[in-house]
């Protein structure tokens, strides 16, 4: 089953993010049905894809995709207005093929998991109800392993659901502002340029280390070059 995909009465939606911060009870969604041939298409592909599926928040994945237009996903999905809140217990996910729940009970499940041992066990069950032989440990809607520790790494926490719903948080007429459209351009630059920065120190200390490496080899060339220039003065002497 494909991860980021909920229906909303009898409509089909790709979930953009879960949730919406300070707005725990609402979503952002795309009617994907309503969309231009073209556009559903690349979406689709892009749903599909291993990043995607991978990815705790579709949006994420968006906003470095691009139409087959060229034009940027997540961004031209906000300025047509595509993009869409509805209440979390109004959307319904399936996290296997025999199952379904509400995104809002999802949702709590999945943020009680860390900590709490009953939310694991409603996880356990709704695979268990998929005819899960427990042979192997049970997985969440999004392939994560239940029980498995929770992430402490700061730079995939940086990217959570919530710090990026938050740069694209959507105001009350469910479109996306281009102050947080900007926000989240901000957002995405800065973290680039700490990756440059980065990757520029490393070089530095490569370029440092081989040049500590090589010095021998360096002052062997160059007296074999002084070698070469007196044994060539002296040839020319002797010659006159």
């Amino acid at each position: 089953m494909l991860k980021h995909i909920g229906k909303h009465g009898d409509r089909k939606v790709a979930i953009i993010f879960r949730e919406i911060p300070d707005e725990t009870h609402m979503a952002l969604v795309l009617y994907t049905e309503t969309m231009p041939v073209a556009m559903h298409d690349s979406l689709i592909k892009v749903i599909e894809s291993q990043p995607a599926q991978q990815a705790e928040s579709l949006g994420d994945v968006l906003f470095r995709e691009l139409f087959n237009d060229g034009r940027p996903m997540l961004q031209t999905l906000h300025t047509e207005g595509m993009l869409k809140k509805v209440q979390t217990k109004q959307i319904i996910v399936t996290p296997n093929a025999n199952s379904h729940v509400h995104l809002d009970e999802l949702n709590k499940i999945l943020s009680e998991m860390a900590t709490g041992k009953e939310a694991i066990d409603r996880m356990a069950k709704l695979d268990s109800e998929a005819g899960m032989t427990g042979k192997s440990r049970p997985r969440d809607d999004f392939g994560r392993e239940i029980g498995a520790p929770a992430e402490t790494n700061p730079a995939k926490i940086a990217g959570s659901d919530a710090e990026i719903a938050a740069r694209v948080q959507a105001p009350a007429d469910g479109a996306l502002s281009d102050d947080a459209i900007a926000a989240n351009l901000l957002a995405q630059s800065a973290a680039m340029q700490a990756n440059a920065k980065s990757l520029l120190a490393e070089s530095k200390r490569m370029a440092a280390e081989a040049k500590a490496l090589a010095p021998k080899k360096t002052a062997v060339k160059k007296r074999t070059t002084a070698t070469k220039a007196r044994k060539k003065t002296v040839a020319n002497e002797s010659s006159n």
